[in-house]
């Protein structure tokens, strides 16, 4: 089915952006697989460059991997990161170029990325694994959750624990579940559009 290119109404705005909130708290409310699974299918639409598609997910959802996952914590995530239903480990593929040949069948650029460094080709996975990563928060805010992203933890002991021997590596951490308001901390400003944009 073609999609119009109309604007979005108020109340659909409103849930992925304007009254969205980073969540620190959270309800006992269980978050399913399949959600999870809508989530990625969702996120994974959305455009990377050529289609390289380098985000990977490890749903951390078990007490026991929660447990593993304590220990990476900086100390201010630890309680509402346990708290939280899901913790998604948002991550990068270093080698997603070995799936070019499906994702870009047109062209090869397998072998444009195999010639560069390894340097380079970290920097566009982390980039375009980023870029999904904003993807997955929308996903999931569209789906009726809420989410609670975090840069505070020990990306080298994660991957130790979680992704050893995958040739991913940790981004951010993203705790998802449905949010208590009680526990809201009051909305920063932003920058206007005068502070922080410019039409040449």
């Amino acid at each position: 089915m073609a999609t119009t290119n109309t604007a979005l109404d108020a109340e659909v705005l409103a849930r992925l952006f304007t009254e969205a909130r980073t969540h620190n708290g959270w309800q006992d409310r269980p978050v399913t697989e399949e959600t999870l699974r809508r989530i990625y299918e969702l996120a994974r639409m959305a455009p990377t460059a050529v289609n390289s598609q380098p985000v990977r997910l490890v749903f951390v959802k078990s007490r026991e991997a929660k447990e593993r996952l304590k220990p990476t914590l900086s100390p201010g995530n630890v309680d509402k990161t346990m708290q939280a239903p899901v913790t998604a480990i948002v991550a990068y593929d270093t080698a997603f170029h070995e799936q070019m040949p499906r994702l870009f069948p047109s062209r090869d650029m397998k072998s444009v990325f195999a010639g560069q460094t390894p340097e380079a080709r970290e920097q566009a996975a982390f980039l375009n694994g980023s870029l999904q990563a904003g993807y997955v928060i929308l996903a999931a805010r569209a789906l009726g959750l809420d989410c609670g992203p975090m840069g505070g933890f020990d990306k080298a002991k994660v991957d130790a624990a979680f992704l050893q021997g995958t040739g991913w590596k940790s981004n951010i951490l993203l705790n998802l579940g449905y949010g208590d308001p009680a526990k809201l901390f009051p909305r920063n400003p932003r920058l206007s559009f005068e502070d922080a944009c410019r039409i040449d």
